[in-house]
This record gives C-alpha cells, structure tokens and sequence, in this order.
C-alpha cells in the first residue's frame, strides 16, 4: 500500500512539475507497524507505529518526504516535521469483504469479523452485537486470504486501498458511510516533510488538494481536542462544497454499546475551529470510564 502510495505521488509530481523519471527516488523504509502483527496497535503503541522510522529518516536527512496513509498519522507530529498537504482524496467509505453475506446484517448469528481497527469492531458490535471480533493484522492481501481461508467470515478495509492496489473487485459491498462513520483522514494520502523545507514544499505545492486539506484540517483538529488515537474507537468526516466544510463525528464505547455524534458546519476557513468545537462537544458529553472495556464484551 505504502509504494502504491508513493507511486501515485510520484506519477502526480513528474506530470506537474515536468520532471525526468530519475529525478524522484523512492526509499523503502519498513517500519515497526508493518512488522508487529500479532497484538492491536493499540497496545503495541499507536499509530507511530507506522511513522517514527519515517520520522527519523526526514530529520536525518535520509529522505525529503514522506508518504503516509493519513489515518494512521499520529494526532501529534514531531516539531521539526509538519504536513505539507494531501493528494486529492479518494473514497472515505469502509469496504465489506466477506464470502457470506452481502452486509454486516445478513451475517450469520456469532459469526467472527476480523479486523485491527477498534472503531471497525466498535460500529460493526454496533449493529450487531452478537458478532464476535478477532485481530486481523497484516498487508490488504494478507487479511483478504485470510478470510477467504475461512480465518474469519468477514473484514472491513478502506475502499481507497483497494482502489489503489487494483483490488476494488473484491469488496462485497461498501458501506454506508451514516452507519459506518470513517476514520479520520481516510482516503486520504498525506505527505510530511522537515517543517523549514520550503524548497520542497515548492515542489510539492503543484499536486497538493486544497479541499483535501481543509477537510483534514477539521477532521485532524477534532481528534487533537479528543487526543484520538488507536486507542479510542473514533470516527470523523469532514465534506467540503460551495465554500462550507461539514463535519460529522463519532465515538463509541470499544464494544459498540454506546456512543455520542456530532454535526456540524461553517465557512471552510474556519474548518480547524470547527472541528475543535466538535472535540470539545463530545468531550463535554462522554462520562467518565465511557472507553472501558467491561470483562465479558470483545475478545
């Protein structure tokens, strides 16, 4: 996912800026994210997981950019490193996979979803609370063979990623986006670079999605209030149109059997506010111990 990522990044700079193919290099750089598999992020450490080595090759000097799935940038960056903006974004929906039923309902009674996303196991208990929820980590097509080997009956990804690999033929359905709110910042690819680079932030600027950024800049602001992370089940997105951003955000009790929503909307310029003041509605509604798992609920 990360080199398709890269790839369309890439593609979008040497169409914009009329560059020689050689003049972009690609470093690979495996991070703790992708090689820690067996226990939820949650409790391995979070989405910096999947960015402090990327983080340290920038202020290192190793690299000039970095490539990251949005979502899984942490709520906090490093002070040296900033977000110079975000590629045009893709489908924001969360895709069903399963070789048994068409939606979450139609699913049979105690059937095991699988999936490394608390919030995806927190609005699929949601909507059906006798479903069980098991860990299921690894690369799209790792979890994909896994549920076709029967491991689980059914996943959730990110339609974008699919999208991206080439593999959209492989969603069951997609998903409505009322019922499943999505994580903050999917469908979108976000690039970092060292916060004094202006050079590259010139290069960059030609292929970065102002409509990308100010919905991220609402999405991003709310989950700053909220302190979001692997660790809280937390969904927010943010529609850009005529001007005006909306956002629409949730957060929900790990095992489904809560949760508090909020909607609102303003002038686009205003869209980093707008999602503090969403944060702080829903923190001013959620109870104390509201994110504690009680002993008999998800495995």
């Amino acid at each position: 996912m990360a080199l398709a990522q890269t790839r369309e990044l890439m593609g979008r700079l040497l169409a914009a800026d009329s560059l020689a193919p050689d003049a972009i290099e690609i470093i690979t750089i495996k991070t703790s994210g992708d090689m820690i598999l067996n226990v939820p992020l949650s409790e391995a450490g979070g989405k910096g997981l999947f960015t402090k080595e990327l983080d340290l090759a920038l202020l290192q000097g190793d690299i000039d950019a970095a490539v990251h799935s949005a979502k899984d940038l942490p709520t906090f960056l490093p002070e040296a490193i900033k977000i110079a903006g975000y590629l045009p974004r893709e489908d924001v929906r969360d895709a069903w996979i399963s070789p048994h039923a068409s939606h979450p309902l139609g699913l049979a009674p105690g059937s095991v979803v699988g999936t490394a996303s608390l919030r995806r196991g927190a609005m699929i208990k949601r909507l059906r609370p006798d479903l069980k929820i098991s860990l299921l980590r690894g690369n799209v097509e790792t979890r994909l063979g896994k549920v076709a080997k029967g491991e689980a009956a059914a996943t959730l990804l990110a339609i974008a990623g699919l999208k991206r690999l080439g593999l959209e033929a492989r969603a069951t359905a997609i998903l409505d986006i009322k019922d499943f709110v999505p994580a903050a910042g999917q469908g979108a690819i976000a690039i970092t670079i060292r916060r004094d680079d202006e050079g590259v932030r010139a290069l960059l600027a030609p292929v970065l999605d102002a409509q990308t950024g100010v919905a991220l800049a609402a999405e991003r602001s709310f989950l700053r209030v909220l302190d979001g992370s692997c660790k809280t089940p937390i969904g927010a997105h943010a529609r850009v149109e005529a001007g005006h951003v909306s956002l629409h955000a949730i957060v929900l009790k790990p095992d489904g059997s809560q949760f508090f929503e909020t909607a609102s909307s303003g002038p686009e310029v205003e869209a980093a506010k707008l999602g503090e003041m969403a944060g702080k509605d829903l923190a001013a509604q959620i109870p104390s111990g509201f994110f504690d798992l009680p002993t008999h609920s998800v495995p």
